[in-house]
């Protein structure tokens, strides 16, 4: 049985969990506090050294521990629904938007939040090694993502889906990226039309309230 390793209330396993869903893969779930801290503790190092979630062992018992190797893992396992596109056109398109969405939204969210708020001091990466916050990123990562929904807003006039003419993976990524930035304040209104369209539409897959 395949294992995952969850926060249910942080948004990086989010994008896995939701993956696994839209892939119906059977799986086992362990959930892993991080407000506690217990991603740091010595009986999950040994599962992941890099001290975060998402975590997922296979059967044959290899540990993915990033969101790339999850996602490169279920598409190859599990292929009946395709995300990651069916043409090379379709495959560099949705890869191309995906590492777009994850630059340009999602670290951006993590820039703002983790160099900003007082329950992450010194710890403004994830991982085993303490970083000091920087109040500047704080700032910077707060106008990327900004500019993020602008630019996210006017990709979808007209569309139904980020990268293709089909529900991707980056629909997923983009899903907990536009949730995320609550955190930061920083909401789907009525300035960005397109995006809060997509965003009920996507409400309407049972995945996404996951």
């Amino acid at each position: 049985m395949i294992t995952f390793y969850d926060c249910s209330t942080a948004p990086s396993p989010r994008r896995a969990r939701i993956l696994l869903a839209e892939k119906g893969v059977a799986h086992d779930t362990v959930q892993v506090d991080l407000r506690t801290g217990e991603q740091l503790s010595d009986a999950f190092r040994q599962i992941n050294p890099a001290c975060t979630v998402p975590a997922l062992k296979t059967e044959s018992g290899l540990v993915l521990t990033d969101n790339a190797a999850i996602a490169a893992y279920l598409e190859a396992q599990f292929p009946a629904l395709p995300l990651f596109g069916m043409t090379p056109e379709e495959k560099a398109e949705i890869a191309s938007w995906n590492w777009r969405v994850e630059f340009e939204g999602l670290l951006a969210i993590a820039e703002a939040l983790r160099n900003s708020s007082p329950a992450m001091k010194d710890r403004a990466l994830p991982g085993p090694v303490n970083y000091p916050q920087i109040p500047e990123l704080a700032q910077r990562g707060l106008a990327r993502v900004q500019q993020f929904f602008l630019t996210l807003n006017e990709r979808l006039a007209g569309r139904d889906y980020i990268a293709t003419d089909r529900f991707s993976i980056v629909d997923i990524t983009a899903v907990v990226t536009v949730d995320f930035a609550r955190v930061v304040k920083v909401k789907v209104d009525e300035q960005y039309p397109h995006l809060q369209r997509w965003r009920a539409a996507m409400a309407q897959r049972v995945s996404m309230s996951l």
